[in-house]
């Protein structure tokens, strides 16, 4: 028996939650409702100039200082279970309640076991390879006493010069919907105690940056937020996600740490969010930075009335305002216990009153577990696309008997991790080189070299100081020598693999880009190699879309790996020798140039649709490979598409049926995509819309039908003329096929 009810874990969590809430005072309050950052497991880690190095050290005092008064009710960016029971001690025995901190990471695909980045996986068009990831995130993270991941983040990108298109599920609120929950179920389970909270950002619009420009305004109309940026939000709510984090920017000129109309009226509204909302990093003191409030107390008052319950601070925190805002009438005392409540629900619901530690001696078998090691080398496999196979030019032939291997990239374990990973292990990452080697064996010579070097960022990223094992091209490189070399290689070798993309650092945070070339003199490379005449294959390393038109036109085959992770390398032999057939799909429009920016697949008719693909005069304005393209060692064909009726009822649901047919002898994946055009209504509505997919494995010479549900979920659209959800009496063209210019259609009427 507990002495006071709140520690009693029989009674509900809600009970529990009132007894505690009902004996804090305002400055206690205040704490709880204050995530710092606390820098101390990384200050051994890094290089810091003198400025950074006081802010890292400072860090620590800080929030122990915090700890040990009781104002603190959480903390990010520990890492290790040593430092975590050792803090999480301190804010115990330094509460008089006793209310343990929870702590926050970037988990963002992977914790020790890297996951490839969440653009490539929703190039799985399978939510099964997110959760199946974010499950072993989950049991890793939640080893080392994590027990909340700021991700996933499903903003939705549309313009590939934006860094954090990496972090993303592309451009399409249909599948970042099904990703997004496929995250989200992967991290939170059941909340047991291998579970994580999952906290899908950043509410909302961050996606839409002006001009792909990390930390820039976003201005997005109506329509195109409802339809398109708030869905993925949505359906994360749905799948039971237990935070939100807000955004940084402004949206439409509010910024949304500061939008009550964003956290309160849409996202505890229109989508029912039961849970706990946190800022981005320092956002609520940037609200008097972005000119919106007055002062920091103003800014507490403003964040909290708005519906933002969690402030996460590198410094002081404004929420410790929140008194002095309370005794000045800008925010009632029942608002902060609302931000309170939540957060003190969320502490509960995770069990961290029953078990606030965690088994430092069990750390190391868990972080290790090659069960783990084997989800991420199957996601890897299921996330690579094949852009281009033209006469057979991959898989690679078993009678080469000479490899040639060439680029940094191909060498590169940090690089074939990809960016936003912390507490990896670099030595047992398997490079491209690493895969390409163990795979091709003893009777297969397998030549390396490194080529031309990969130029440094103008602006250092900030990542880059938080990170020991970051990779660089050597201040000497000699380009010509490295290119001569490469050209040699090739000219010697049966086959030349050129492994071609960007550093993990040159995607990300503060990683936009205003230009979709390779860096440095890659391509020049990549065309010598290809003038030797020896059959080669293209393997693209990025987390973004690239200018690969050479490419396109002169070299057969070319194979989007993105940043694969720890097991990359072996994943990308398998699917360069044909083990495994390649079935993964873009998630993004793929477009020619950066100057077609943005390209999607859902734009809208327009007055003059003949002339769609020729608005610029010089250059198809079609992308260079459409939304869902992706192609396999297998072939596939699509016939026999009906509809269970040809009309129906507003409200009413069709089913829409098709068969698929492996043509080939090789067993393959086909991910079967339905798409509809509305041919009018209330508002015009965009020429192609994905509505409904499936992943399907279907082997040589076998018929697999798909079936889809089409009803009013898929049919209804947020319109500006009645600045509501609407569903129209219309004719819908319905299409099935492989990527978004599928041609098998059928037309089905509503009315």
């Amino acid at each position: 028996m507990t002495d006071l009810p709140y520690q009693d874990s029989s009674l509900p969590v809600a009970d529990r939650v009132e007894d505690l809430l009902s004996r804090l005072s305002l400055e206690e309050k205040a704490g709880q409702v204050t995530q710092y950052f606390y820098f101390g497991s990384f200050a051994q880690d890094i290089q810091l100039d003198a400025s950074e190095a006081n802010q890292f050290q400072e860090s620590p005092r800080r929030v122990e200082a915090a700890l040990a008064r009781g104002g603190a009710g959480s903390l990010l960016f520990v890492r290790d279970a040593v430092s975590a029971n050792r803090l999480q001690r301190m804010a115990i025995e330094g509460n008089r309640h006793g209310i343990p901190v929870i702590f926050g990471f970037d988990v963002i695909h992977g914790f020790r076991t890297i996951f490839p980045v969440p653009l490539a996986q929703a190039a799985s068009w399978d939510p099964g390879v997110a959760e199946a990831g974010e499950q072993v995130a989950a049991r890793e993270a939640r080893a080392v006493g994590i027990q909340w991941s700021f991700a996933p983040m499903i903003d939705i990108a549309r313009d590939p010069r934006w860094g954090r298109i990496v972090e993303s599920n592309g451009e399409d609120p249909t599948l970042g919907g099904a990703m997004a929950a496929g995250h989200v179920r992967g991290f939170q389970g059941d909340f047991g105690p291998e579970s994580i909270l999952a906290g899908p950002k950043h509410f909302a619009g961050y996606g839409a940056a002006r001009g792909g420009r990390d930390y820039e305004d976003s201005e997005i109309s109506d329509s195109e937020l409802w339809n398109v940026y708030l869905p993925p939000f949505k359906a994360a709510i749905d799948a039971g996600a237990a935070n939100i984090m807000s955004a940084y920017m402004d949206l439409n000129g509010v910024p949304a740490s500061g939008n009550k109309w964003l956290l309160t009226d849409v996202l505890r509204g229109a989508f029912g969010f039961k849970g706990f909302v946190v800022s981005d990093a320092n956002a609520v003191h940037s609200l008097v930075t972005q000119h919106f409030a007055r002062d920091l107390t103003d800014a507490a008052a403003r964040g909290i009335n708005a519906g933002l319950d969690l402030e996460m601070i590198m410094d002081d925190p404004a929420y410790a305002h929140l008194p002095e805002a309370i005794e000045q009438g800008l925010v009632s005392e029942e608002t902060l216990d609302e931000a309170v409540r939540r957060v003190l629900t969320a502490k509960f619901t995770i069990g961290l009153f029953e078990n606030p530690y965690v088994d430092e001696a069990a750390v190391e078998s868990v972080l290790n577990d090659p069960a783990h090691r084997e989800v991420a080398r199957k996601a890897a496999e299921r996330t690579a696309v094949l852009l281009k196979n033209d006469g057979g030019a991959l898989p690679l032939s078993s009678e080469a008997k000479k490899i040639a291997v060439i680029g940094q990239l191909a060498a590169s374990q940090r690089d074939t991790l990809g960016p936003w990973v912390f507490s990896y292990d670099a030595s047992e990452t398997v490079t491209i080189l690493d895969g390409i080697r163990a795979r091709a064996g003893d009777g297969v010579e397998v030549t390396y070299e490194a080529g031309v070097g990969i130029p440094e960022r103008t602006y250092p990223s900030m990542f880059d100081a938080m990170d020991s094992v970051v990779e660089h091209t050597a201040d000497d490189h000699d380009d010509d020598a490295g290119m001569a070399a490469a050209v040699e290689a090739a000219s010697s070798a049966e086959v030349a693999v050129v492994v071609i993309g960007q550093r993990q650092n040159q995607i990300g945070e503060k990683a936009s880009n205003d230009t979709l070339d390779l860096p440095g003199r890659q391509l020049e490379q990549l065309q010598a190699i290809v003038a030797t005449g020896t059959p080669t294959v293209a393997v693209v390393m990025s987390g973004r879309p690239l200018d690969l038109r050479w490419a396109d036109d002169n070299v057969p085959a070319i194979l989007q790996v993105w940043y694969p992770g720890t097991r990359g390398g072996e994943a990308v032999a398998a699917l360069l020798f044909g083990d495994v057939s390649p079935g993964g799909k873009l998630p993004v429009s793929w477009p020619r140039h950066v100057g077609q920016i943005p390209v999607i697949h859902s734009h809208y008719t327009t007055f003059q649709p003949a002339e769609a693909a020729s608005r610029y005069w010089q250059e198809a304005s079609t992308p260079l490979y459409p939304f869902g393209h992706g192609l396999s060692y297998a072939s596939f064909e699509y016939a026999n598409l009906r509809l269970s009726a040809e009309s129906v009822a507003v409200g009413g649901t069709v089913q829409v049926s098709v068969d698929v047919t492996n043509t080939s002898s090789v067993d393959g994946d086909e991910v079967a995509q339905l798409y509809i055009h509305q041919r009018w209504g209330l508002s015009s509505r965009p020429i192609r819309e994905l509505k409904a997919f499936e992943r399907v494995a279907i082997a040589a010479g076998a018929t697999t039908t798909v079936t889809f549900g089409l009803g009013p979920d898929q049919l209804r659209y947020w319109s500006a003329v009645t600045r509501d959800w609407v569903q129209d009496a219309t004719e819908i063209e319905v299409y099935v096929g492989g990527d978004s210019t599928a041609e098998l259609t059928a037309v089905l009427t509503v009315g």
